[in-house]
């Protein structure tokens, strides 16, 4: 068991998506940084389908979230940052996986503005979605407290 309650394999399959996205992405932006006419469209295509895959994991992250929400105290920065909600190990290996498709965004991006390379700058969108799925799914929250009894009668 870790520090926050899980084995560490729980969720395994989720940092291995975020860092096989993360790997696909810099691949495409590197290739299409390097030469926009031969691979843009890749890059565009690999850009807009983790964008796409990244917004219905984000949602259903939120969906779970607002489920557990009933019974824990969920925050935002526990959730999608992993803040005190995860081992160390886990949330090192999301947020740097994230962290990595941020900033091969902006460069590429930076390097070839106006061009298909800046659709890379949607990738991140898959790093996060899977963050707060893995806060979802396996984060650890404080119990929600006890609803203060209404039995006083007003006067």
């Amino acid at each position: 068991m870790s520090e926050a309650g899980v084995q560490e394999d729980e969720g395994s399959s989720i940092v291995n998506a975020a860092w096989a996205g993360t790997a696909v992405s810099s691949a495409a932006q590197l290739a299409a940084t390097i030469s926009p006419d031969v691979f843009g469209g890749l890059a565009v295509v690999v850009a807009l389908a983790l964008f796409g895959i990244g917004c219905a994991i984000f949602l259903w992250a939120y969906a779970l979230a607002v489920a557990r929400s009933r019974t824990d105290e969920i925050g935002i920065g526990g959730l999608y940052f992993l803040v005190g909600t995860a081992p160390k190990v886990v949330a090192f290996r999301l947020r740097l996986a994230l962290l990595i498709q941020v900033v091969v965004a902006i460069a590429s991006a930076a390097l070839r503005p106006y061009t298909s390379v800046a659709f890379g700058i949607l990738v991140p969108v898959f790093g996060l979605g899977l963050c707060g799925l893995w806060g979802a799914r396996y984060g650890t929250f404080g119990r929600r407290g006890e609803e203060p009894q209404q039995n006083e009668q007003r006067t």
